[in-house]
């Protein structure tokens, strides 16, 4: 009798490239199991049918179950998932690399020992949030002093834009309710933008721990990434959503963040904005990207094939 389990990898020109697919699939009070490569999502509502290879990421929310089988075609898929807890206040996820290269986490994790780069690619991200000031000379306390006013300034700018009264930015970990509509959907936008940022970390193989602005989190990276677009996407996202009312912050903020992702093809320039800060020569790897190739590092930065005993001519394995 024949599984799933049985059935070979994907390559990864059989899977869809992150850039192309839709950012993230939000889920709650459902089970959800896998038939064929789709995955399924049964409520008293009905069936949902998701092809797991669109999704960026799966957000589970509060009262979900996942079967197994769904888990191993989303880890085949390159899928992030993410777990939120009520009104999406945490988050655990997990993924796998669309390229089997490692070009790109090498590059990081290059840049990130040095550290002249390091402080280069942070003020790099710096100035791609905020392109009309210059970061260049601008020590880390700088940087985080000049990123807090500008954020800041975001908060007053779209409170004036929407007509939501703004008083400072504050939320319980305990009580997603206890904050006001707008504190609501930051929160809401926030932990949103984060399961995206994660999903492209782990579709380019990088690692989400080697953070450039955060440090010393398991995901610093990824938020590292998300910030790039917190003040363009995230935070009017939310003053969308509350100026329409204080009902139901959690989903409706999510819907605004995923509508901005489509638009501003979010994806895809995340692709791109973490090629350029991690100094990443695509051509340079191109011959590696795309392949389940292991190699052995030999002197002067050579690389001999993997699985080979190379005192002689026999496999290792």
């Amino acid at each position: 009798m024949s599984t799933v389990s049985r059935r070979g990898a994907s390559s990864p020109h059989e899977l869809g490239r992150i850039g192309d697919r839709l950012s993230f699939v939000y889920l709650e009070r459902c089970v959800v199991n896998r038939e064929d490569n789709a995955l399924t999502a049964k409520d008293p509502d009905g069936v949902r049918y998701i092809p797991s290879a669109t999704i960026g990421a799966l957000l589970l929310g509060p009262g979900t179950t996942i079967t197994h089988q769904a888990m191993a075609v989303l880890g085949d898929s390159g899928a992030a998932v993410v777990w939120l807890g009520e009104h999406g206040v945490r988050f655990y996820a997990g993924g796998r690399a669309l390229s089997r290269s490692s070009g790109l986490a090498e590059a990081q994790a290059n840049a990130w020992a040095n550290q002249r780069l390091r402080l280069e690619v942070a003020r790099d991200m710096y100035k791609l949030r905020f392109p009309d000031e210059d970061p260049s000379g601008k020590t880390r306390q700088q940087l985080l002093s000049a990123e807090g006013k500008r954020v800041k300034d975001c908060y007053r700018r779209e409170s004036a834009r929407t007509g939501v009264p703004w008083v400072r930015r504050q939320y319980n970990r305990e009580d997603f309710d206890a904050a006001d509509a707008p504190n609501q959907g930051i929160t809401a936008a926030a932990q949103c933008m984060y399961g995206v940022a994660h999903a492209v970390v782990a579709a380019l193989g990088c690692s989400p721990a080697l953070g450039f602005v955060h440090s010393g989190h398991e995901r610093s990276f990824v938020y590292d990434i998300a910030d790039l677009y917190k003040t363009e996407i995230g935070i009017p996202a939310a003053f969308d959503a509350a100026a329409e009312g204080d009902h139901d912050m959690g989903s409706r903020t999510r819907r605004a963040v995923r509508d901005r992702i489509r638009e501003t093809g979010l994806l895809e320039r995340c692709v791109r904005d973490i090629g350029q800060l991690l100094r990443y020569d695509a051509a340079a790897d191109g011959a590696r990207r795309g392949q389940d190739r292991v190699t052995l590092q030999s002197d002067g930065g050579a690389e001999v094939e993997a699985g080979r005993n190379h005192d002689g001519d026999e496999p290792i394995w």
